[in-house]
């Protein structure tokens, strides 16, 4: 009788009017409550009923009602939705398909159907397949219902963590496929024959796509001339074909634990580009002379070449060789020691300079699965940073200077990688808070190259990591660009990267300016402003992916711990208001202790992640940078996710403990 009633529906709409409203954005829990983040310091709580009209990450305007006495947010209306293309796993309710968002904040089943040619007999409970959101409660819709695209793989797949990975992130899972034939483009190059010279390879030992070379002259004078000679794709591949678009679309190589997927088909990246051993390639060069004290000259020569590589060594073989005086699985040929000690010196008296006038980092180990047949996992290697890595680390960054000042000065455009130092609107707070700890800085000083530079080196020499973890959230992020542009975090005026073509498309985009400049041509095509927004977008998305699939593999390694009780180092590298993020050191897997697993009176603790603390009964127990021991409190499966605590207990507080003496009395 009252459904349809105009008068009634205006009373109601009067008095939502009066209701107090909030924008925000949406937190679920794992507990099926939520709530309202209206900014850093304001939430609102969401009953279990409101959450069914949202999803974690929506933004909305919700009415804030009182019930029982406490302030609730209901949302109302819709601003942005969260979640559009999504991947789950199928679950049959009643006979009815659902899919279950592979998310820890989203664990309610959506109704679904299939997309037109997706057969509905080809899913089955578990299997894994791409979705998209179609309707939504706050846009007038009944309930959540999604539309199955894709089936991804089978439930109990072994390689899932890779495929579901990919398709998460919406990257190709297989290389570009093959041609059938390749030849070289006639580029009006001449190619010096290198071959004679005995170039030299320094990789993994499972490495196939070689992308760089090394030659170094050790001169009498204490000089050094180094050649580096970097593997020539774009003499296979032209501009603008349909390999060359798919090289960009790609962007990178994507690097996953186990298992790659190269940005050109394996026939370019793994045989005819790889400088393999005893086989003679095209490359293009960079030729310079470096002083005694570690500067580079203003000598650099491009050139194209043919090379052969003399020597395939490996970075363990090699390190110890340098590092113990002998090498068991390996001794070199005298050529190739001459090469070996040449480039040693060479990368130590770089090392000296960089330490002195740019931006050094300390070493952090690589931590690199390995997996058995059946893709299980057999253990995590953990490999240091040696002085092999060191060699070649110092030769690209030398070759990759060359390339962004020959490019600066020959055309002022090319793909540069910058980075601006501090954010502009933080450097007041940077400022105060590197002083307030013992530096000695400036914001007009923080602003140059050099100024940013010497506050790098002078963290490097602290006894703790906690200042440069804080003021690390005060920098920009390293991007990519069209324009020649200072970077601050390593301390140098220009950078453009050439040295990877096989694996990334700003390198090729180098190449072949590089090539112009070697055939005299005074233009070229500027690089367009979006190539460095596609990059940095695709290189976040391969990081998204490479932590996802480890996270996977961590949980199936470790799962056992939890009720083995084995204890682990961990560094904290985040604190928030709920707890802190840890890095176990023996395998490189991240957890999260949640505040109540170290003290479980919330009154006695307090986490401050603007400060980079927790404190327990007004005493600060940890802080950013601190090595802790933690053992495994959960491992889940379900959302790969790791649960820890500390292995160290914090006594009553002495008020608590006289009370109960009190009582006992």
């Amino acid at each position: 009788m009252f459904q349809d009633n105009p008068l009634l529906a205006q009373l109601k709409q009067q008095i939502k009017e009066t209701i107090p409203k909030k924008e925000g954005s949406i937190k679920a829990t794992e507990k099926g409550f939520g709530f309202l983040e209206v900014d850093s310091k304001t939430s609102y709580f969401i009953p279990p009923a409101y959450m069914k009209k949202v999803m974690h990450g929506d933004k909305v305007v919700a009415l804030i009602r009182t019930e029982k006495e406490k302030e609730v947010a209901e949302p109302d209306e819709l601003i942005e939705q969260s979640v559009e293309r999504f991947i789950g796993r199928v679950k049959m309710i009643r006979d009815k398909l659902n899919v279950v968002p592979d998310s820890p904040q989203l664990k309610d089943a959506i109704r679904a159907k299939t997309k037109k040619g997706l057969s509905r007999d080809a899913l089955s409970e578990g299997d894994w397949v791409v979705a998209t959101l179609i309707q939504h409660p706050l846009k007038g819709d009944n309930n959540f219902f999604c539309e199955i695209s894709e089936k991804i793989t089978d439930a109990n797949d072994k390689i899932a963590p890779w495929w579901v990975t990919l398709a998460k992130h919406n990257l190709p899972n297989q290389e570009p496929a093959p041609q059938p034939s390749w030849e070289m483009l006639d580029e009006s190059l001449v190619r010096e024959d290198l071959t004679h010279l005995p170039f030299i390879t320094i990789d993994n030992e499972s490495t196939k796509d070689m992308d760089d070379a090394l030659h170094t002259v050790a001169n009498e004078d204490g000089t050094f001339t180094l050649t580096i000679a970097i593997a020539d794709p774009t003499a296979y591949v032209a501009q603008g074909t349909d390999l060359d678009k798919e090289a960009r679309e790609r962007g990178f190589t994507i690097y996953l634990p186990g298992r790659n997927i190269p940005m050109l088909p394996r026939e370019l990246s793994d045989d005819l580009c790889s400088l393999r051993d005893e086989e003679i390639r095209p490359a293009l060069c960079c030729r310079v002379t470096l002083l005694a004290d570690g500067t580079i000259s203003e000598d650099a020569q491009f050139f194209s070449a043919t090379i052969k590589s003399q020597g395939r060594l490996a970075y363990d073989n090699v390190s110890d060789l340098l590092e113990t005086g002998s090498c068991d699985k390996w001794q070199p040929s005298e050529i190739i020691a001459e090469q070996v000690n040449a480039l040693h010196s060479l990368a130590k008296a770089r090392m000296a300079w960089r330490e002195a006038n740019a931006v050094t980092f300390p070493d952090r180990p690589d931590y690199r699965f390995e997996l058995s047949e059946d893709n299980d996992v057999v253990a995590i290697h953990v490999d240091p940073r040696r002085i092999a890595n060191r060699m070649v680390e110092e030769a690209m960054i030398t070759a990759n200077i060359c390339a962004g000042r020959a490019l600066r000065e020959h055309f002022g455009f090319g793909v540069f990688n910058t980075h601006a130092g501090f954010h502009p609107e933080k450097m007041a707070d940077a400022v105060e808070l590197i002083n307030g700890h013992g530096g000695n800085v400036t914001a007009e000083s923080l602003e140059t190259i050099e100024g940013f530079s010497a506050l790098r080196r002078w963290l490097n020499e602290q006894e703790t990591t906690y200042l440069d973890n804080r003021i690390r959230k005060y920098q920009s992020y390293s991007e990519i660009g069209n324009a020649p542009a200072p970077h601050f975090a390593m301390g140098l005026d220009v950078y453009a990267t050439w040295t990877s073509p096989i694996r990334k498309y700003g390198d090729m985009v180098n190449h072949r300016l590089l090539k112009a400049i070697i055939r005299g041509e005074d233009a070229a095509q500027t690089p367009d402003e979006m190539i460095g927004e596609e990059l940095a977008l695709h290189r976040r998305h391969h990081r998204m992916a490479e932590r996802d699939v480890a996270d996977w593999l961590y949980v199936r390694l470790l799962k056992d711990c939890v009720a083995e009780k084995t204890t682990f180092t961990a560094e904290i590298f985040d604190i928030n208001r709920a707890g802190m993020r840890v890095r176990l050191l023996e395998n490189g897997a991240m957890a999260f202790i949640p505040a109540p697993l170290i003290v479980d009176n919330k009154k006695r603790i307090e986490c401050n992640g603007d400060a980079g603390t927790i404190s327990v009964d007004g005493v600060k127990e940890f802080q950013l940078g601190d090595t802790i021991e933690v053992v495994l409190a959960e491992v889940k499966e379900p959302t790969r996710s790791i649960v820890g605590k500390p292995t160290r207990e914090f006594a009553v507080i002495a008020e608590k403990a006289e009370e109960e003496s009190a009582k006992s009395e």
